[in-house]
């Protein structure tokens, strides 16, 4: 490795006791995927971003991101999350230099923690047994059942993928790789939420699940969110505001809102009877966290965003996972530092926004301080008085959080028999 005249860093003024923080998903193969699932939001950044056949992360580009990322905090861990497209296609050599460059640059008693999202394909024995090494934590992403994950998620030649996914977990579970799930609820899966929540812990064996609606308008490969004819944005509960028909607003994969609402009752129910304090599922926990008065868990939750970025392969930065399109591009941390992009007054702006852009129909929900509006992506429909920048997943939401209210008093009051202790971030639920 050669040393590399880095772009400089001033980092913010801060209250005593608060530490400069922020995420950021690395994309070293940018959208490069030996998938080809149906619902996939990141295939076309290909086209749009004009990226090469094949992108890959070089050397001296990912020397300059684990050093600036390193440099731009202050905390006392820094996690990096390696996703895509599909990571592993890179090979293990690319990810033996990133655990090599992670321990030149760390800071003193600072802990570097590395997750990997992946369609699970392409592990093998000596894979696990590298990420048992280095202590990865592992997203697997299964969205069921074989029936239900066979569906959407296919290879290049339309093959499907269940079976690898399911040899991947075994593999994981052998060789002691923590792992979760990460499970894209759609049109179709949405319709068995018990099928789904079952298969993924009691199967799988997945002690903690992501569970990511699946929401993209029609124009999504080449038109970036909040970019939309605002005028052609439906009004929620109107047939163009629910998937399958001809002018909806979504792709016909979209899950239908309330489906999404009927799904997380069921989840929380059997979560809540069976798992409740054995099994992770996150928006169950930040649904807790925020009803309890704490932090919202997820950035689509919380009040703000902003805090979780994106590096493609070619060191261009973003301002979100699902903002990879050039009206959201921050900079490239060869030019300017990853830190001066990350805590910058357009990326502040950004974040803010969230909250700030909500319509007063959402200021005025019984609900707002567990929703916040989700994520600013789906707010692709107007209100009942037509006013711009209601979530498309709003009718769901609203009766998911009506229905989880009869079991706040129990947590409430096993919270106080646990004399106010609360878990980490990202433990297993208050018992």
């Amino acid at each position: 490795m050669t040393d590399l005249a880095t772009p400089g860093v001033t980092l913010p003024s801060l209250p005593a006791g608060f530490k400069h923080r922020f995420h950021a998903m690395v994309k070293p193969a940018g959208s490069l995927c030996n998938l080809d699932c149906t619902y996939c939001y990141y295939l076309h950044k290909q086209g749009l971003l004009h990226q090469p056949r094949a992108p890959r992360m070089a050397d001296e580009i990912l020397e300059q991101h684990i050093r600036q990322y390193i440099e731009a905090q202050t905390g006392d861990e820094v996690v990096f999350s390696w996703q895509g497209g599909e990571p592993t296609i890179l090979g293990l050599e690319f990810f033996r230099k990133v655990v090599a460059l992670q321990a030149r640059y760390k800071k003193p008693q600072q802990r570097i923690e590395n997750d990997l999202q992946t369609n699970g394909t392409l592990l093998d024995a000596e894979w696990a047994a590298f990420l048992k090494q280095h202590n990865f934590l592992v997203g697997l992403s299964c969205d069921g059942p074989r029936r239900l994950h066979d569906q959407y998620r296919v290879s290049k030649g339309g093959k499907p993928t269940h079976d690898k996914v399911l040899a991947a977990a075994r593999l994981l579970k052998r060789y002691g790789v923590p792992f979760n799930a990460l499970c894209v609820v759609n049109r179709e899966n949405a319709k068995y939420p018990l099928d789904v929540y079952r298969f993924l812990t009691r199967e799988l064996g997945a002690w903690r699940v992501q569970l990511i609606p699946c929401v993209e308008p029609k124009v999504f490969c080449n038109v970036a969110p909040q970019h939309w004819d605002h005028a052609l944005l439906p009004v929620v509960g109107t047939p163009q505001a629910r998937p399958g028909a001809p002018d909806s607003v979504v792709t016909d994969w979209s899950v239908d809102p309330d489906d999404w609402g009927k799904f997380l009752c069921k989840v929380w129910d059997d979560w809540y009877a069976r798992d409740y304090g054995k099994v992770y599922v996150d928006l169950c926990e930040t649904a807790v966290a925020q009803s309890l008065g704490m932090a919202g868990q997820r950035c689509t939750t919380a009040e703000f965003c902003g805090k979780g970025m994106v590096v493609e392969h070619n060191g261009d930065v973003f301002s979100c996972d699902h903002y990879v399109y050039p009206e959201y591009r921050v900079g490239n941390i060869r030019a300017t530092h990853w830190g001066n992009m990350a805590y910058s007054e357009p990326q502040k702006k950004f974040g803010f926004a969230k909250r700030d852009a909500l319509p007063q129909y959402c200021r005025q929900c019984p609900h707002l301080k567990l929703c916040w509006g989700e994520c600013p992506k789906n707010r692709l429909v107007r209100t009942p008085d037509g006013k711009p920048g209601l979530n498309y997943l709003c009718p769901g939401l609203k009766v998911f959080y009506q229905h989880i209210q009869r079991d706040m008093p129990e947590i409430l009051r096993r919270v106080r028999v646990a004399e106010g202790h609360f878990p980490k971030r990202g433990a297993a639920t208050l018992r």
